[in-house]
C-alpha cells in the first residue's frame, strides 16, 4: 500500500494545471502517467538570456532587448507572417509571427508601447529579427524573463516551455519527506535533502548543474540506486526463506566428471562448489553463472543436474532459440545417458505422438533432464518433480516466462547463465537479487585467436587468403552487419556477399539470416557443422550460435558498427579446437579515436570481463554493452556509468540496512519504505527481476 504522503505525486497528470484531453496523452508519452513522472523530468540544457542593444545583436544568440513598438505589417495571405517593427534607439528589430497571431499580439502590445522582448536572434538579409519571441512583456514585468532558463524535453504539440511550466507545477506538489539517508553519509558527501535536491534539479544555474556529477544529481541518483538495491536484497532474502529439500553432491556427478575428456578448470570447480553449497543448504538457490563464450558453463550446469537426478529430482534447461537448445542437448545428452540419466529435447517443432511421448516421460519421471525453448513452460508440460531450472541467456526471457517454468516445481532452484560480460562495477544493478559465480578461465586446449584489423579496401586480399585456407579443409564464418533501416537492404547485402564468395571460393558457401524458416536455417547450419559447407555467411550473432570446433576463421564486415562485447562474443565462435584460429575485423576507414581504441582492445586481450571494463571506460555514458537489452534497469536519475561508484556504495548500504532491520520497521526503515514507493522499487514488484 502506497504511503498517504505520496498520494499527490501519484495523482494522474491531468490534475496538473493546463493538462486537458489534448495535452494529457502528449505529456504521458513524454514523462509518464502520474505527477511524479513530470516532477522527475530532467532539463537537458540551459538558455542564457543576454541583455543587449540591437546594434550589438549577435546572430544565433538568445538575447533580450528593450524596444518600442513602431508598426504592425499584416500578411497579404494566410501563408505569410505578421511582422512587428520595433526600435531600441540603436537599431530596428523585426518580430515575426506565423499562424495569425498578429491580431492578438497587437491588442496586447499597441504601437508606442515599450516592451521587453527575448528570443533567438536571426538575420534575414540586412534585417535583424526574432521569429516567435520567447517573451514579449511590459518592462515593469521584467521578472517574468529569467536570465537562465532550463530547457526540458519536448514533443510535437508540447513545446519545451510548456513542459517546463508543468514540471515546476509538479515540483510544487512534492512534499518534504522524512530523511532516509544516513546523516553521516549525507554530511560526508555534502548533499542537501531530497526535496532541496529535486528543486535544484529544476533550477540549474550553470552547465555544471546539468551534469551527472552535480551534487543534487548525485543525491537523487543514490536515492534511486538505494531503493533498487533494497528491493533486490529483499527479493533475495524472500527466496532464501523458501525451504527446499537439500541436495547433496553424488557419485553420478563424480563419474560424469571423471568421464569427461578434460579436467574442470579452477573457475569451473569453484562455480560448481558454489552451486552445490546452495543446493545442500535447504534454501532455494538463485544464482547467476557468468562466463565468456566457450568457458564451460554448460558442463558445470550438467554436473549440477546429475546431483539433482541422483536425488530423484528433475532439471530443465531453457535456451532462447532452437539452435542453442539443440546445441545444449547435444552437449548434455550423451554424457548424462552414459550415467543412466535420461534427457529429452522439447521445442516448438515437436508435434503429435512424438511430443506426447516426451510429455509422458517428463510427467512420469522417466526422464530426469529436459532441454528446450519456450516450449518447456507451455501449460501441457508437466514435470514429475522439477527441482532445478537452468536458464541460458536469461535476459532474453521475460520475467513471466522465467517464472512460468520455475512454477512447474516446488521451491525450484534457479541457475541463470549469461555469456554477456557485465563489468563488476555494474553487476549489482543487473543481478543484485542473485548470487553470482564467475568462470573467468578458458578451458584447456583453447588456443588464443589471432585478431587483426584490416580496412575494407583490402577485401579482395582477405577473400583470396580465405580461399587458400578453406582449400586446406578449414571452415570460416563471415558476418555481415545489420546496419540499414531496411531489412530487405541488409538481406540483399548478405546475399550479394554470399554470391561473391561463391564465385571466389566455390559452391561450399552457405547463408543464414533471420528471415529464413527455422527448418531451412537449421539445415544450413547442420551442413556447416558437419563440414559440408566451408563458409557460413550470417547476418546476426544469434545465427552463429552453433559450435563448430573445425571453424578457425571469423571475418566480421564493418566491425566498427558492432558493439565491443558483441565483437568479442562473435570471435568466441572460433578457436574452439586445437588448430590456430584468426579473427579479421574489416572496417571502413577512417576510424574514430574511440573506434581505434576498441579494435586495439580486441587485438590485445580475449578476456571478456576485461573487455567489458575497458568498453565502460571508453563509452563514459549511454548504454554500455547494449545492457538495456540485457535486463538493465531503466533508471530515471542514476547513470550506471557516471554513478558506478555510487552503485557499490548503495549495495553496501542496502545490505547493512537489511541485516539490522530486515522488515524496515525502525524510523529510518519507515522512511526507506517511502523511498521505495517513491521510485516503485518494491520487493514484490516483478518488473525488474533478474531471477
Amino acid at each position: 500500500m502506497r504511503p498517504e504522503i505520496l498520494y499527490p505525486l501519484f495523482a494522474p497528470i491531468d490534475t496538473l494545471k493546463g493538462v486537458g484531453p489534448r495535452v494529457a496523452p502528449l505529456l504521458s508519452k513524454l514523462a509518464g502517467p502520474v505527477v511524479r513522472d513530470v516532477a522527475f523530468l530532467t532539463p537537458h540544457s540551459l538558455i542564457h538570456r543576454q541583455p543587449a542593444r540591437v546594434e550589438a545583436a549577435v546572430e544565433g544568440a538568445v538575447q533580450t532587448f528593450v524596444v518600442t513598438i513602431e508598426a504592425y505589417q499584416a500578411p497579404r495571405n494566410p501563408s505569410q507572417p505578421w511582422r512587428v517593427r520595433a526600435f531600441d534607439g540603436t537599431g530596428s528589430l523585426t518580430l515575426v509571427y506565423f499562424g495569425g497571431l498578429g491580431g492578438r499580439i497587437e491588442g496586447q502590445n499597441p504601437v508606442g508601447a515599450q516592451r521587453l522582448v527575448s528570443g533567438k536572434v536571426e538575420r534575414f538579409g540586412s534585417e535583424i529579427q526574432i521569429a516567435h519571441p520567447d517573451y514579449l512583456v511590459p518592462v515593469e514585468k521584467a521578472d517574468q524573463i529569467p536570465e537562465v532558463e532550463a530547457v526540458y524535453p519536448a514533443t510535437a504539440g508540447l513545446p519545451a516551455r510548456t513542459v517546463r511550466r508543468l514540471a515546476l507545477d509538479a515540483l510544487g506538489r512534492c512534499p518534504d519527506l522524512a530523511e532516509w539517508q544516513d546523516p553521516a553519509w549525507l554530511a560526508r558527501q555534502g548533499w542537501a535533502s531530497w526535496r532541496e535536491s529535486l528543486a535544484r534539479l529544476h533550477a540549474p544555474q550553470s552547465d555544471a548543474d546539468l551534469t551527472a556529477q552535480a551534487p543534487h544529481r548525485q543525491r537523487l541518483a543514490f536515492d534511486e540506486l538505494l531503493a533498487h538495491q533494497l528491493a533486490m536484497g529483499q527479493k533475495k532474502a524472500e527466496r532464501r526463506a523458501e525451504p527446499a529439500p537439500p541436495i547433496g553432491a553424488g557419485r553420478l556427478a563424480e563419474a560424469l566428471a571423471a568421464a569427461l575428456p578434460f579436467q574442470l578448470t579452477g573457475a569451473q570447480s569453484r562455480a560448481l562448489a558454489d552451486i552445490r553449497a546452495d543446493l545442500a543448504c535447504g534454501e532455494r538457490m538463485s544464482r547467476l553463472l557468468q562466463g565468456d563464450v566457450g568457458s564451460g558453463k554448460t558442463v558445470v550446469a550438467m554436473l549440477a543436474m546429475a546431483d539433482v537426478a541422483e536425488a530423484r529430482g528433475q532439471s530443465a534447461l531453457m535456451a532462447p532459440t532452437e539452435i542453442l537448445a539443440r546445441q545444449h542437448f547435444e552437449t548434455l545428452a550423451a554424457p548424462l545417458e552414459a550415467q543412466g540419466i535420461a534427457a529429452v529435447l522439447l521445442t516448438g517443432r515437436d508435434k503429435g505422438p512424438a511430443r506426447a511421448e516426451k510429455l509422458r516421460a517428463l510427467a512420469s519421471g522417466a526422464v530426469q533432464v529436459a532441454v528446450g525453448t519456450h516450449a518447456l513452460f507451455q501449460t501441457d508440460v508437466v514435470f514429475h518433480d522439477l527441482r532445478l531450472t537452468v536458464i541460458d541467456e536469461q535476459h532474453r526471457f521475460g520475467v513471466a516466462e522465467r517464472q512460468r517454468l520455475q512454477a512447474k516445481g516446488q521451491a525450484t532452484h534457479l541457475l541463470a547463465m549469461s555469456a554477456t560480460p557485465i563489468p563488476r562495477t555494474l553487476e549489482l544493478t543487473v543481478f543484485g537479487d542473485l548470487d553470482v559465480s564467475r568462470i573467468d578461465e578458458k578451458p584447456p586446449g583453447r588456443t588464443p585467436v589471432a585478431t587483426r584489423a584490416i580496412p575494407m579496401g583490402r577485401m579482395a586480399e582477405v577473400e583470396g587468403r580465405l580461399k587458400s585456407v578453406v582449400a586446406t579443409g578449414a571452415q570460416a564464418f563471415w558476418i555481415c552487419p545489420l546496419v540499414s533501416e531496411s531489412e530487405k537492404t541488409d538481406l540483399a547485402a548478405a546475399e550479394r556477399r554470399a554470391a561473391e564468395l561463391r564465385e571466389r571460393i566455390g559452391p561450399s558457401v552457405g547463408l543464414v539470416h533471420g528471415k529464413m524458416p527455422g527448418p531451412e536455417k537449421d539445415a544450413v547450419m547442420a551442413r556447416f557443422a558437419q563440414g559440408e559447407l566451408s563458409v557460413l555467411v550470417a547476418t546476426t550473432v544469434v545465427e552463429v550460435g552453433v559450435n563448430v570446433p573445425n571453424a578457425t576463421i571469423m571475418v566480421i564486415e564493418q566491425a566498427e558498427r558492432f558493439g565491443l562485447a558483441q565483437l568479442h562474443q562473435l570471435r568466441g565462435r572460433v578457436g574452439r579446437g586445437k588448430a590456430e584460429s584468426a579473427c579479421v575485423l574489416l572496417y571502413d576507414p577512417p576510424l574514430s579515436e574511440t573506434g581505434q581504441k576498441r579494435l586495439d582492445i580486441l587485438r590485445r586481450t580475449d578476456d571478456g570481463f576485461l573487455i567489458a571494463e575497458r568498453d565502460l571506460e571508453l563509452r563514459g555514458g549511454g548504454d554500455p554493452l547494449g545492457l538495456r537489452q540485457s535486463g538493465f534497469p531503466a533508471y530515471v536519475f542514476a547513470d550506471p556509468i557516471s554513478h558506478r561508484d555510487l552503485i557499490a556504495a548503495a549495495g553496501d548500504d542496502a545490505r547493512l540496512i537489511l541485516a539490522r532491520d530486515p522488515d524496515l520497521t525502525s524510523s529510518r526503515g519507515q522512511a526507506l519504505r517511502v523511498l521505495q514507493a517513491l521510485f516503485d522499487w518494491q520487493a514484490q514488484s516483478t518488473l525488474q527481476d533478474a531471477g
